[in-house]
């Protein structure tokens, strides 16, 4: 067990030794999702003015990575991208974990509320994204689009617009421009609303997605397609931004975007004609495979310590919950306070979804109390305290099934509590719950999936960034669920053959005892 935790820390520390150390006044920390082409996406190398991903050995571009770039050197900063999901934006700025918003999101009156806004540095146009050979190829006004399955990213103007199409089949909004394209392709909707730029682009990735420009089109506000920077309530620093955008025109602006969209990455396979399935998922594996990598070391380091240290805890539970009642009152009456304080604790983390604790654990405490936490150590404390309320009551089980009278027994002896839970009970409850801690195990490694809601680079994060590169979905997700199962597979496999071990063990020094 120490040359395993020996192991995790220096895994830790190697992993935290190469982060980019995002300081206020050396960097200007802009969050957006690097995954909305042309706009922003993620690569792996500095090319065509690149700007590095804080965290990652990835670098982001697009059109909002120029901006970004321009305000930067105005500032006489570095810019830094902090890759952060959609709905996990506004509230990365408001809690100091960025200082710029700058992903095409429009100043609405909602988000005026709780943020700033600069003045605009983009205005797009409403467009809806097709299948090149579906019904709807040949629209040309909204009429057209009656009755049909249509949708778009939820916490955008673009949503709100679909109500306008006479008819449709409005359907529940999606947390990316991916899933989209993905629901899309399998025609589990038959368009959906997107901006200009993303539809030529995703056009250009892949010829069965097509660009419907209507002739008679939405009714928009200035406000809904003038693309905004937000910027902390109270801060100066929308001024300085604003000072920057006043030298940028709108033919600046179009020529920047004009320029940019070829140069987004767009994977050889969507150029090819008919790839089989196979050849597409090994040619994603093949030219993707050091970020998949990264993603699988992540999971796993979440997955492990988190899994360790959340068994320690119910352990520690366990025995404290089973103590006696002290003979002392006034220590009866703590033990009783922090048993309670213990029983919320259990409750609250096995009562609520590990993705809601991840939201406020890691922006609320920021928000609330000026506690700026790292996101992987965030991870690792969130899955650790989540499997530790879990687990306290799996401990807890282990030790009620132990045969009362090997307490009477011990106690015979002299022995205290501490004395007995270490050297007679925890040995077999140890035993007993590994099993079930085993299936901890494999359900973190599942759930760290859940962190990307906190833009943790974990597996289905760096998945999910490569099938936006790609446009490819499903050969991306089929070697992600490989992946998944290839982790859960082996690790049922090895805690299957220490369990044999334990029980070897323990026949062997059994039959020793005997002789």
């Amino acid at each position: 067990m120490k040359k395993i935790l020996m192991t995790l820390l220096i895994a830790l520390a190697v992993t935290f030794g190469g982060m980019t150390s995002a300081q206020a006044n050396e960097y200007l920390r802009v969050g957006m999702e690097a995954a909305y082409a042309p706009f922003n996406w993620t690569q792996d190398d500095n090319s065509n003015g690149a700007v590095k991903i804080e965290g990652t050995n990835q670098y982001a571009n697009g059109y909002d990575v120029q901006v970004a770039k321009k305000i930067a050197e105005a500032l006489g900063k570095e810019p830094l991208v902090v890759k952060t999901k959609w709905e996990g934006l506004v509230p990365a700025l408001t809690s100091g974990k960025i200082d710029l918003i700058i992903a095409g999101m429009s100043p609405t009156e909602e988000r005026k509320k709780e943020i700033n806004f600069t003045n605009s540095y983009y205005t797009s146009e409403p467009v809806l994204v097709v299948k090149s050979d579906g019904n709807y190829a040949n629209a040309t006004k909204l009429s057209d689009f009656s009755g049909a399955k249509v949708t778009s990213q939820q916490g955008v103007y673009l949503y709100n617009l679909i109500s306008q199409i006479p008819d449709v089949n409005q359907q529940t909004a999606m947390g990316d421009f991916g899933q989209m394209r993905q629901a899309l392709k399998s025609g589990v909707i038959d368009a959906y609303v997107s901006e200009r730029p993303d539809g030529i682009s995703a056009q250009l990735a892949d010829s069965s997605f097509k660009m419907i420009s209507l002739k008679e089109g939405f009714e928009v506000s200035e406000s809904d397609v003038a693309l905004a920077i937000g910027v902390r309530k109270g801060d100066d620093l929308v001024n300085q931004v604003n000072d920057v955008l006043a030298n940028f025109s709108k033919e600046e602006q179009t020529q920047l975007m004009d320029s940019i969209i070829p140069k987004q990455p767009i994977e050889k396979e969507a150029e090819q004609e008919n790839p089989n399935f196979l050849t597409q998922a090994w040619n994603i594996l093949t030219n993707n495979w050091k970020a998949l990598l990264r993603g699988t070391g992540m999971t796993l380091l979440i997955s492990i310590i988190g899994t360790i240290v959340g068994t320690l805890i119910g352990l520690l539970i366990g025995v404290y919950r089973t103590a006696p009642v002290a003979s002392n009152k006034v220590l009866a009456f703590l033990q009783k306070l922090f048993g309670w304080f213990l029983n919320v604790y259990i409750e609250v983390f096995r009562g609520t979804p590990m993705i809601v604790q991840s939201m406020v654990i890691y922006y609320g405490t920021a928000q609330a109390f000026g506690i700026s936490l790292d996101r992987t150590l965030a991870a690792i404390f969130i899955v650790s305290i989540n499997t530790g309320a879990y687990m306290s009551e799996i401990v807890r089980g282990g030790i009620f099934a132990v045969d009362k009278g090997q307490f009477e027994a011990a106690t015979a002896l002299g022995m205290n509590h501490g004395q007995t839970m270490r050297k007679v009970v925890l040995p077999q409850v140890i035993r007993n719950i590994l099993p079930a801690t085993g299936n901890e195990f494999v359900i973190n490694i599942k759930d760290t999936s859940v962190l990307n809601v906190i833009s943790v680079v974990e597996l289905y994060f760096s998945g999910n960034t490569v099938a936006t590169q790609t446009y490819q979905y499903f050969q991306t997700f089929f070697i992600i669920a490989v992946i998944y199962f290839v982790l859960t597979f082996t690790v049922t496999r090895i805690l299957r053959y220490v369990e044999k071990r334990f029980d070897q063990d323990n026949y062997t020094s059994l039959d020793g005892g005997a002789h």
